[in-house]
């Protein structure tokens, strides 16, 4: 059993001493924690406002809420359970109190009964991308190193663009492409902010035309928008174009996912107003709601979502929830370009819940993953990660 369901026991056997007015003797006989732990715990459980709260949650609490407040303290991956309050109430407890899971429960002999293999360090991925002008010619931009051109400059993190003075005769674009193991965010001429994820690429205009829609394609890949409003921009609507899809916007904040290799386009709303057209047919969409169309039926579905989970890839978190093992891989494959071999199939379906900061190295993340028996085993060779 793993050391997290282990703890999982011991919160509920605890939580149920506590909300009964009982001394937890649970906790001083569990051998999961030492001497320290266990004082700093039973400090946190004893605290007088700590107390109070206890009494508020055995009344109202909400589960749902109560696993978000969990899962924005962790910091490590956690596999899925069926939360229940008198793990909430223990958890809330602790995490509330800054104990955040301390490195010296999770390192103990568990995690070295079985071989890891590791023969290269795969580090995380980083601000890089590839600017194509308009006559053909690329300019890799990467962090530390600062670039400029007529009407746009990069400090390696971001390329910025300004509004040129003179009216443009034609549309002249730029694509900005972000390979495996990259990211960038880039300031379009009108006030745009887009922050693009690995394996991604938006064409655009230099310059946008006067009165006439703003319009760009993020040909691939996933792209957060945070979309100057029309009233800046002389009430022009701002237009994304991408697979079998068209997005109205007036001014908003939104997140699109299209990458190539998926047969799914997301489109979450996180404020604001968007209107989809997909073949003539025209949806809204409301803030915090997701859109889901099907590429190969032209089939759309629509869906209430934690925007969080959607959205924190560009804050440098990985939030997972409800994505099993592959659609999970799928995305860390991006960020560390590499490639996952599943061993055993069946790993493939299971579910995991998790938070990942993005600037972890890949073995520390695929440790904590088998400390929580997920996996029983991983072998890292190069750019190819074995998965048992």
């Amino acid at each position: 059993m793993s050391i997290f369901s282990n703890i999982l026991i011991l919160s509920k056997a605890i939580s149920n001493s506590i909300l009964k007015g009982e001394k937890p003797i649970e906790l001083e006989k569990t051998e999961i924690f030492n001497d320290d732990d266990k004082e700093y715990i039973f400090k946190a459980l004893s605290d007088e406002a700590f107390k109070k709260d206890r009494l508020v949650l055995k009344k109202k609490l909400n589960k749902k809420e109560a696993w978000k407040i969990v899962k924005s303290k962790i910091d490590v991956p956690v596999r899925r359970i069926h939360w229940n309050y008198t793990a909430a109430v223990i958890f809330i407890g602790i995490l509330g109190s800054s104990y955040f899971f301390r490195d010296t429960i999770f390192n103990n002999n568990e995690k070295d009964k079985s071989t890891i293999i590791v023969n290269t360090e795969i580090d995380p991925g980083r601000d890089k991308a590839i600017l194509t002008l308009e006559d053909g010619s690329q300019i890799a931009l990467e962090k530390g190193a600062s670039f400029q051109i007529q009407n746009a400059n990069s400090n390696g993190e971001e390329i910025v663009y300004s509004t040129s003075e003179r009216k443009p005769e034609k549309v002249a674009y730029n694509y900005l492409t972000i390979p495996k193991g990259g990211q960038f965010q880039i300031t379009l001429s009108d006030g745009t902010q887009v922050w693009l994820n690995s394996d991604s690429q938006l064409k655009y205009p230099i310059n946008f035309i006067k009165d006439q829609t703003r319009e760009v394609e993020l040909v691939y890949g996933e792209a957060y928008f945070d979309v100057s409003p029309s009233s800046k921009n002389n009430g022009t609507m701002f237009k994304v174009v991408n697979k079998s899809q068209e997005i109205d916007v007036l001014g908003t904040e939104f997140n699109v996912k299209a990458y190539n290799d998926e047969e799914r386009v997301y489109t979450t709303l996180v404020e604001g107003k968007v209107a989809l057209k997909i073949k003539g047919k025209k949806y809204s969409l409301n803030p915090n709601e997701q859109s889901e169309l099907n590429l190969s039926t032209n089939l759309i579905s629509f869906a209430e979502v934690d925007v969080y989970n959607e959205i924190s890839w560009k804050d440098g978190v990985f939030s997972f929830d409800g994505l099993n093992m592959k659609g999970i891989m799928k995305v860390l494959s991006r960020w560390y370009d590499v490639e996952f071999i599943f061993k055993n199939e069946a790993v493939k379906e299971k579910e995991f819940v998790g938070i990942i900061r993005k600037n972890k190295n890949l073995e520390d993340i695929l440790r904590n993953i088998k400390n929580f028996g997920v996996i029983d085993n991983f072998i890292i060779k190069e750019k190819t990660i074995v998965l048992e």
